[in-house]
């Protein structure tokens, strides 16, 4: 068998394991599946180890912040499939509505407080933020998922605060700094995953 061929494999294997068997190949995916680009063997081992083989998060935690990050990069074909392997492995409609609801309050954070952050003016910094943020209070996830969610994608986005103080009250709730890494990992992977099936 060929390289290309085992690639192309491997391809359909990820894309099996994803649950999105009706996927058209992207053209960013077909400009690696035309070569030999191992990169397709890396992205399916890491991804695999992120949404399946996690240490310190449960199978369900994994799909939920793997559905944030779909729903964040607005990433249609993952967003439904993660919402259904997270239902498949015990989450609650009211669950996958929270996490869309929380990438939702860290898109609007995390450019507010980026804005703050950039410009670092005692007039920006001591106006009320006035952002409704109830959710906060009694999330169905628990407060310290709903904080890791809020790391997760905080990262995504790059808002130094918002991280910063996501991290410490994840941590405050009883959270450990593997889990944060795992989590924040986790992000990152099926960012870069999307980046390719996009």
């Amino acid at each position: 068998m060929s390289t290309i061929a085992i690639q192309n494999e491997t391809f359909v294997n990820l894309i099996t394991d994803l649950g999105i068997a009706d996927y058209t190949p992207s053209a960013n995916a077909e400009a690696l599946l035309a070569v030999d680009a191992r990169y397709i063997r890396d992205l399916k081992i890491n991804t695999g180890n992120v949404l399946f083989n996690a240490q310190y998060l449960t199978q369900k935690e994994a799909l939920l912040l793997a559905y944030s990050v779909a729903v964040n990069e607005k990433f249609e074909p993952l967003k439904a499939s993660f919402a259904k392997l997270a239902a498949d492995n015990g989450a609650t409609e009211a669950e996958l509505a929270e996490v869309v609801a929380c990438t939702s309050l860290m898109n609007t954070n995390n450019v507010f407080y980026r804005f703050r952050h950039f410009m670092d003016k005692e007039f920006y910094n001591t106006q009320p933020a006035g952002i409704k943020m109830s959710i906060m209070m009694n999330p169905v996830t628990g407060k310290e998922f709903f904080e890791l969610l809020s790391l997760v994608v905080s990262s995504i986005n790059g808002c130094e605060m918002c991280v910063t103080s996501h991290e410490k009250s994840v941590l405050q709730h009883g959270s450990t700094e593997s889990r944060v890494f795992e989590a924040v990992k986790l992000g990152a992977v099926i960012k870069g995953l999307i980046s390719v099936l996009s």
